[in-house]
């Protein structure tokens, strides 16, 4: 296998600023894909982008906040003018919010995890979904959390952002899989060294979990390599 088995093919990745995004902009890129970089903060984008740049790879930044809908059709507009199809998007972009018991849950701050971790991927899917349907085999990958299927105290607001998140990436993959060559994927990255880890784990020392360029490594051999309709997988190492 060539060592560019990307090569001629489009990436999408959200929350490509920093962490797992980050990494696997980086892997795909690294794999030949010509990689779109989606985030807020335009300037730890680029410094992803000048990563891209230095090992060989190319990408496009593209800042914008999620949050706003339509600057994701606005996006997806621009995309469909400049490439025929998109063959990977990498839907990593969510938010923790504050951890804190049921009843103490502040509602402005739930709609704000919702729309984010929810009605955002929902949106991208909308956007591209015609795009993604134009590849010979498009990989819609989407990252998860342990706690979207086993509640845990405290994670509720989370939680339910991410069990909302699943069945909606579960519900696409299924439209999709039996009427085009698109397949979806839920990949939860278990224990990962990230911003977010250490907002909810302050006490851990980093060095005990793993290196997010572990998990984007996972995510690249899926990008490569394919896989089935309905497949989830949890990140362990």
């Amino acid at each position: 296998m060539t060592d560019k088995p990307l090569d001629g093919q489009l990436a999408l990745v959200t929350g490509a600023s920093r962490g797992i995004g980050a990494a696997t902009a980086k892997a795909l890129a690294a794999a030949g894909a010509h990689v779109v970089l989606t985030a807020r903060t335009a300037k730890a984008l680029e410094e992803v982008e000048q990563s891209i740049f230095d090992a060989g790879g190319s990408a496009t930044i593209a800042p914008l906040d999620l949050t706003q809908t339509d600057s994701i059709g606005r996006l997806a507009t621009a995309i469909g003018e400049r490439w025929q199809s998109l063959d990977v998007m990498v839907l990593g972009a969510a938010t923790l919010g504050s951890l804190a018991a049921v009843p103490a849950i502040d509602p402005k701050e739930l709609a704000h995890v919702l729309t984010l971790n929810v009605s955002a991927p929902a949106a991208m899917i909308a956007a591209f979904d015609p795009l993604l349907r134009r590849s010979r085999g498009a990989k819609v990958i989407g990252i998860t959390s342990s706690v979207g299927r086993s509640p845990r105290a405290y994670w509720g607001a989370y939680g339910a952002s991410k069990a909302a998140f699943e069945t909606l990436l579960g519900a696409y993959g299924d439209e999709t899989s039996e009427i085009s060559r698109l397949r979806v994927a839920i990949l939860d990255p278990g224990a990962t060294r990230t911003a977010m880890r250490a907002r909810a784990y302050p006490g851990e020392d980093p060095a005990s979990v793993k290196e997010p360029e572990v998990v984007a490594k996972r995510i690249a051999e899926l990008a490569i390599h394919g896989f089935d309709a309905g497949y989830r997988e949890r990140v362990d190492g």
